[in-house]
Order: C-alpha cells, then sequence, then structure tokens
C-alpha cells in the first residue's frame, strides 16, 4: 500500500467584503493549489443531477428553466427567507465537501487551500488543519460590497446581519490576515505559511 502523505488543508474565510478571493489567489500565484467552494457550488448547482433534483423539491421547478438555474428567483427566495437558505446550504454543502476531498487526493502540494464564505456555518472546519480569517472594517468592507455588486448600503448591511459576524470568525480561526488597503498582505501570508510548514 502507498503510504499516505500528510497534507496541510488550511481553509480561508471571512466576512463579506473581506478580501477573502484576493487573498487566496495570491497564495495560489505562491504555487499553493486553491479549492473555492463557493464557485464548486455554482458548478454543482449546474451540473449535479441529483442535487438539482432535491433543489427543485425544496423550492419548485421555476428555479430552473431549461435546465439553467435561475439565479434571481432562487436568490430572491433565499433572501427573504433564512430557512430556505440554511436548506440549501444543507442540500449544497455535502456535494461540494465530496468533491473537496476528492480535488485533495489530486493535489501534489504539502498545504492546500480552501476558501469558503460559510467555512464555520456548514462544519467544513471540522476536516481543515488550520483556518485563516482574512478581516477588513466594516467600512472598507460594505465600500468593497458594493462597488463589486452595485447595489446600495442597505442591501450589504441587509446580507451582514445574516451572516456570522467577523469578530466570531476571527474568535474560531488559527491566524488572521488584515486586508485593510494600509498593512501588506504578502509579509502576513508569508507569516502564516512559514507558522503552518
Amino acid at each position: 500500500m502507498p503510504i499516505e502523505k500528510k497534507q496541510i488543508k488550511v481553509g480561508i474565510t471571512g466576512a463579506i467584503g473581506a478580501g477573502k478571493t484576493f487573498v487566496s489567489s495570491i497564495f495560489e500565484k505562491l504555487g499553493f493549489p486553491v479549492f473555492n467552494s463557493d464557485i464548486e457550488a455554482k458548478k454543482c448547482m449546474q451540473s449535479d443531477k441529483y442535487l438539482i433534483e432535491q433543489i427543485k423539491v425544496v423550492f419548485g421547478d421555476k428555479v430552473y428553466a431549461n435546465n439553467i438555474l435561475q439565479k434571481n428567483i432562487l436568490s430572491e427566495i433565499i433572501f427573504n427567507d433564512n430557512e430556505k437558505l440554511k436548506s440549501l446550504n444543507h442540500l449544497i454543502h455535502p456535494v461540494v465537501s465530496k468533491n473537496f476531498i476528492n480535488w485533495c487526493g489530486l493535489q501534489d502540494s504539502d498545504i492546500i487551500i480552501k476558501e469558503a464564505a460559510i467555512l464555520f456555518e456548514s462544519g467544513s472546519n471540522d476536516i481543515l488543519d488550520k483556518i485563516i480569517c482574512v478581516s477588513a472594517e466594516e467600512e472598507i468592507r460594505i465600500k468593497r460590497v458594493m462597488s463589486r455588486d452595485k447595489c446600495d448600503k442597505n442591501h450589504v448591511l441587509s446580507i451582514m446581519s445574516k451572516q456570522m459576524t467577523q469578530k466570531q470568525k476571527e474568535k474560531l480561526s488559527d491566524f488572521i490576515i488584515i486586508n485593510d488597503n494600509k498593512k501588506l498582505l504578502l509579509p502576513q501570508i508569508v507569516d502564516v505559511i512559514t507558522k503552518i510548514s
């Protein structure tokens, strides 16, 4: 039997607008493979036949038209109903989790990264060795999301009110990377890598 290599699985999370994806992209440029849970979830909702059927059962056939996910319809349902949002996450998480484990087996790197917005909420942290929380002040995060999603401040605040706070995420994490447009990111990332290695 082949000897199983020790692979350090690192989660990257953070509140909305903190810059998780940007920090993950730096890890990727440094040669560490990154699994983006949100992108994977979107792919699965479009390609996993069993998941699609489950979503239709819970949310109705109207969320798919010609086998294409109607994101606006689904967003409207879950944005106004926390229980429905939980139901959706409950359906998607096991599929994404299984795909992540399969993906891990294909990676040669000693350190691999899993980026996920709802890392703690989904229980994904249970199979990870270390967690990094990307953090920034609330005002910075609000401005980033308004600029990125072309939405108003109230919309961003409404999303934030439904999510785990940045402070809660920080408390549960092993490392915090400050992404406030002032503190340099690379030295912080190198420092984390050194500590993990």
